[in-house]
């Protein structure tokens, strides 16, 4: 790989004792996250202190078999946000789903989940409570996946218990 070298780095990785220790025991256990271990090491290779290695980001790509962003991204949060900000994992400011149940809602479906079923029926399954929260008015729209994983959640929390028959099932008993 001809990766162009850059004689001036704008975030310059200077490690402490402690730092680098904190690495090599990072490393050395080898029990984490494989993304992790990675900023780990590269870390290590680009400190341009007197214990370290300084090595260019190139010979850090190669070496570590990764990406010219990936070391320019670690160095870069390791000057401006620390050493605990480039192991740990940035939090979701959105959740991945977004929720379609806000409290008010989730109570309501939880109080339909609990009432007796439809006529005909022994129980409530997650398509039957799909269709009547719309059909409610509850929501404007909803999947069963989306009913499981809001009883689940809340059954969970609430009972303590494991509510995943649930999402096997896919119904809910009475």
């Amino acid at each position: 790989m001809a990766a162009k070298e850059i004689s001036v780095k704008r975030y310059v990785v200077r490690l402490s004792a402690d730092e680098r220790e904190q690495l090599e025991a990072l490393i050395s256990k080898g029990k984490s996250l494989a993304q992790r271990l990675l900023k780990a090491r590269i870390l290590l290779k680009a400190d341009v202190s007197e214990a370290g290695e300084g090595w260019s980001d190139s010979r850090i790509v190669e070496a570590l078999e990764t990406s010219v962003s990936m070391v320019y991204r670690v160095r870069k949060q390791l000057v401006e946000e620390g050493l605990e900000a480039v192991l740990s994992r940035k939090q979701r400011a959105t959740p991945a789903v977004p929720s379609i149940f806000d409290g008010e809602k989730e109570a309501k479906l939880i109080a339909l989940a609990c009432s007796k079923p439809p006529k005909g029926r022994t129980r409530w399954t997650l398509r039957l409570l799909e269709n009547k929260v719309v059909e409610l008015g509850i929501v404007e729209r909803a999947s069963d996946s989306t009913i499981g994983r809001t009883l689940k959640k809340t059954l969970s929390n609430r009972i303590g218990g494991n509510a995943g028959s649930f999402r096997q099932r896919r119904t809910v008993r009475s």
